[in-house]
């Protein structure tokens, strides 16, 4: 089985709580420990995973603040376009989000972070030209990437339009409409579909949504991180499916 190195004390405590036969090696940063760190350690120890102490430099490894403790795990199995179509026959107006090429991890992982607090039902992105599943993802996601259905396709149009035959609708977020996100019904079966950094929504992305949204702005900025619009976009879905004024 593959292995991939996670790192930061909210990622590991969350691998921990739900996979704990999954974890090969815990790191521990040498020395005094702090409350969070101790407690990881015991949590540990409890789920039978014993904590090995290491210095500072076999950090280098990782990226960003690991918070004194990494993990070396199994990497779980992919979920693809198969698991896809069985998924949707088994939900009742289902929240899909489809990431048109998103490439930076911390925007990812930003996201998988939004999408587990409004409960979207599955992350979809493509294989290729896209940041897949990586510590730092992890790390940023902060426990929310083992909690959603993350789902890599081949070709993101084609699990679109498999999806649309299956009855559900694609809204595209994108600036260049008259439509704003707030006109549209988004408490059915829904795809909420967000472009690039920078470029947005590919043309044959665009193309294959049922109805193009755009966020309202007001001020200098002509358009917003696609990790904040992502949450705009699901905060909106979430209000309006659970009734909220």
């Amino acid at each position: 089985m593959k292995q991939e190195l996670i790192y930061g004390l909210h990622a590991v405590e969350k691998f921990l709580k739900q996979s704990p036969h999954l974890v090969y090696r815990l790191s521990v940063i040498k020395g005094r420990l702090n409350n969070r760190q101790q407690s990881l350690v015991d949590q540990a120890k409890s789920l039978g995973v014993v904590a090995e102490f290491v210095p500072k430099s076999a950090f280098n490894v990782t990226e960003g603040n690991h918070q004194g403790v990494m993990a070396l795990v199994a990497q779980k199995p992919q979920m693809n376009e198969s698991d896809l179509e069985s998924l949707i026959e088994g939900l009742d107006n289902p929240l899909f989000l489809f990431l048109d090429e998103v490439q930076d991890p911390h925007n990812l992982g930003a996201i998988l972070r939004t999408a587990d607090a409004v409960g979207v039902d599955a992350v979809i992105i493509p294989k290729h030209n896209s940041v897949g599943m990586n510590a730092t993802v992890r790390k940023v996601a902060s426990g929310a990437a083992d909690n959603v259905r993350l789902i890599v396709v081949s070709n993101l149009v084609r699990s679109m339009k498999a999806m649309q035959q299956s009855g559900m609708w694609m809204i595209g977020m994108a600036g260049e409409t008259d439509e704003t996100l707030y006109d549209h019904n988004l408490t059915g079966s829904i795809g909420i579909v967000m472009g690039t950094e920078g470029s947005g929504l590919r043309r044959l992305t665009k193309e294959a949504c049922d109805h193009l949204a755009a966020i309202p702005m007001v001020g200098v900025a002509e358009s917003l991180n696609v990790s904040v619009a992502t949450g705009v976009a699901l905060y909106e879905a979430y209000r309006q499916r659970h009734q909220i004024r």
